[in-house]
């Protein structure tokens, strides 16, 4: 394939499998850049103990789907335009009486991105979805779970440049949460902001 086409293949969004023996971005300065320089700041012994990313889940729950169940489809479309894979209709585990729900019923969606669409995804979201937050000044340094786990909440789907505002039937934000196997959130924070996570 000429560089071109995979140039071509790369710009053209989430949708899009990465082309055969092509190595996301992301990925490749992980290996190259990211791996030495962790074994230097932790005086790791081997590559194999530097931690690295094992899954991101993005995840939205949505309230007005009882109400109207036809909002949830706009929402696992668009999460399937956003992340290349379709996503998994979540549901209610138990019933919620104050709330009119019931157990079993839908909720919301997620996708759960491993190896390279996960890659790829941080890498649009990190180069372009953040910076297109107005007023953003950088993600909480404070969000980990104490097992080296981030979860970063985004208030509109707009976010993402896949997403075009006249089609959007209702504003809603998502719970995006990269998963290491880090020990320790030190770790885990260093993994990420090599990796280009603007922390404040």
């Amino acid at each position: 394939m000429s560089a071109t086409k995979i140039t071509a293949a790369k710009s053209a969004g989430a949708g899009k499998k990465t082309p055969a023996g092509v190595v996301p971005r992301l990925r490749a300065r992980y290996q190259s850049e990211i791996v030495p320089r962790m074994m230097k700041e932790f005086s790791y012994g081997n590559p194999m103990q530097v931690p690295r990313l094992e899954r991101v889940v993005i995840n939205v729950g949505l309230g007005e789907a009882v109400q109207n169940v036809k909002l949830l489809d706009s929402v696992v479309s668009e999460l399937a335009l956003i992340t290349g894979q379709k996503p998994v209709v979540t549901r209610a585990k138990k019933a919620i009486a104050g709330f009119k729900v019931r157990q079993g019923m839908p909720i919301g969606a997620k996708v759960t991105l491993r190896r390279s669409r996960m890659y790829e995804f941080l890498d649009r979201l990190l180069t372009i979805g953040l910076p297109r937050i107005r007023d953003f000044r950088g993600v909480s340094p404070k969000a980990f779970d104490g097992r080296g786990n981030y979860t970063l909440g985004l208030k509109e789907q707009l976010t993402f440049p896949e997403i075009k505002y006249d089609d959007v039937a209702l504003i809603h934000g998502m719970d995006i949460t990269i998963v290491t196997n880090a020990h320790r959130d030190d770790e885990a924070k260093s993994l990420l902001a090599n990796l280009g996570m603007p922390f404040r």
